[in-house]
């Protein structure tokens, strides 16, 4: 989902096909600056994460643009695509899922002034549209999409949800998340979320994109969604607390949380505010459902140490002894009388 940074401009990844008639769409990170610059900017990656100074891929002045609408009809092949008029440009550009579609084309047509339908036009509008769309809900269409995996795209076909297209990225993050590491038993292939974060090095301090799974027990990262074996685990009885960062404004990153252990800090960046929310929900809810309601680290660590065999020695000594003391306390107090 698009969502406005903290320099008020609107901010998120979408698909472009960047040689008009090429079909093949590319994995970019898109600037919507309205305010004096008045252009369309899109990045390899968001320029966070990029070195200083890193030249943009493509950018397009809002004065250009002339229309901006709805192209399934145009890309039939292309779930959720959309079309900027420039000139005698025309750029294809795919969304995430419908509602991403309706805010970057409302987001496109407020930035250039176009004039947008009244709602019971567009609500009028919308249900022509989901008319043929409701017929061909039950026809699976075949479409690309393209990933940018350590600088080198990636295309791979994606098959069109039909009515519950809005939530088939990340059911097709979650496939290929159980597709792709075959070497987990069935016991450990309940992968609750994945998908791709930025991760703050622990030496380095550098920040590089990583794939994340999240398990019933464990979170683990990839250096992609390709590879089989983690860059690292980290156990979930370890994780303390998972809560949005506090130094977002001192590290100069939007979106960003942290997943704290007993060990070290884990600065994760997740590409919109939804993602980032979504992310904390889900370790959060997993690290509940492992301990039980009610139960923090901490009681979850003291009752490790009361079960640990020389602790209980030690507390039944203790015992015994106030015990004896007591006794012979009673005993004193009997010859007296």
């Amino acid at each position: 989902m698009p969502y406005v940074d903290r320099q008020n401009r609107i901010c998120g990844f979408l698909d472009i096909e960047e040689q008009e008639g090429s079909g093949k769409f590319l994995r970019r990170y898109f600037i919507l600056d309205a305010g004096q610059q008045g252009s369309l900017v899109w990045y390899m990656d968001n320029p966070q994460n990029l070195p200083i100074g890193a030249a943009c891929q493509g950018s397009l002045k809002l004065t250009y643009i002339s229309k901006v609408s709805d192209a399934t009809k145009l890309r039939p092949k292309a779930e959720y695509c959309f079309v900027i008029n420039a000139g005698m440009r025309k750029f294809f550009l795919q969304a995430n899922d419908q509602q991403d579609l309706v805010e970057w084309v409302n987001a496109l047509n407020n930035a250039t002034k176009i004039t947008v339908p009244k709602p019971c036009e567009a609500s009028h509008a919308g249900e022509l549209h989901r008319g043929p769309c409701e017929g061909q809900a039950f026809r699976k269409q075949v479409s690309y999409k393209t990933e940018i995996i350590g600088g080198v795209p990636i295309i791979t076909q994606t098959q069109q949800e039909g009515v519950d297209g809005q939530n088939g990225g990340e059911r097709e993050a979650l496939k290929r998340a159980h597709s792709q590491h075959p070497y987990r038993t069935a016991q450990e292939q309940a992968v609750l979320k994945a998908g791709y974060c930025v991760k703050q090095g622990a030496v380095m301090k550098n920040w590089k994109r990583r794939y994340f799974i999240l398990e019933e027990n464990s979170l683990s990262y990839f250096k992609s969604d390709l590879e089989k074996e983690p860059l690292r685990v980290i156990s979930l009885k370890e994780v303390h607390k998972v809560q949005e960062c506090k130094q977002s404004d001192i590290m100069m990153r939007d979106n960003l949380f942290e997943v704290v252990t007993s060990s070290r800090t884990f600065f994760i960046q997740a590409d919109s505010p939804e993602e980032m929310h979504s992310w904390i929900k889900a370790v959060s809810g997993a690290i509940v459902a492992q301990r039980g309601p009610g139960r923090t680290a901490a009681s979850m660590r003291q009752a490790r140490r009361h079960s640990n065999p020389c602790i209980q020695r030690y507390w039944a000594r203790v015992a015994e002894g106030s015990t004896y003391k007591g006794r012979t306390n009673t005993e004193t107090l009997t010859l007296k009388k």
